[in-house]
């Protein structure tokens, strides 16, 4: 029976490639702002392109829906700007922006020796051992679209690390909470390995 995974669409993620990712590696998918069907689902997706400020405000309806899903143990993928609002806080915006504070850190600018946002593709250095990565080789390429990066409080949140400037977490998870910065449905075949092993994961 293929798991039901739950994409928020809150007007700022890139919705049509990951509800197709997703159901071309096995999953059920239902896009939706709809508290029940958070719910119901077996994992929820947060995608996001755009500004955290916005982000944050669009979902602030689904705050404590997210948190009681994450508390049942629900397997939650963050995607780019859908990663750095799991974060504790923004300096995105003329002043500090609070995050899900689901993961301690903060979100900020890249630096300016190099061209932001930071466009293309890239690899990745992993960290350690993770049910997203299985398969996955080291330095494997991604394709990423930010202009800031998570700058996490605790190193043993992060996943895996890219070079832009600046080293800075692609990935990074705290028990059932995953975040990718790059794009997975972007992201070719390996972006493909990645949502497969997302969903066989909650599919456990």
């Amino acid at each position: 029976m293929s798991p039901e995974i739950s994409i928020i669409d809150y007007g700022l993620g890139n919705i049509k490639s990951i509800r197709k990712g997703l159901e071309e590696v096995g999953a059920t998918t239902v896009v939706t702002e709809n508290k029940k069907d958070l719910n119901q689902s077996d994992g929820i997706v947060i995608p996001g392109v755009g500004a955290f400020e916005d982000g944050m405000k669009e979902i602030e309806s689904l705050k404590y829906t997210i948190y009681d899903n994450i508390e049942s143990g629900k397997p939650i993928l963050g995607i780019c700007l859908g990663m750095q609002m799991f974060l504790t806080k923004s300096q995105e915006g003329k002043q500090t922006i609070k995050g899900l504070d689901l993961i301690r850190g903060e979100a900020k600018k890249l630096p300016d020796k190099v061209k932001v946002p930071h466009i293309g593709w890239n690899s990745i250095n992993l960290n350690k051992e993770h049910w997203i990565f299985n398969e996955i080789p080291g330095k494997a390429y991604f394709y990423f679209v930010h202009s800031y990066y998570s700058d996490l409080k605790y190193k043993k949140d992060i996943l895996s690390t890219t070079d832009y400037g600046i080293r800075f977490p692609s990935a990074i998870s705290r028990k059932n909470v995953t975040g990718l910065q790059f794009h997975p449905e972007k992201s070719g075949e390996n972006g493909l390995k990645i949502l497969e092993n997302y969903v066989k994961y909650v599919k456990r």
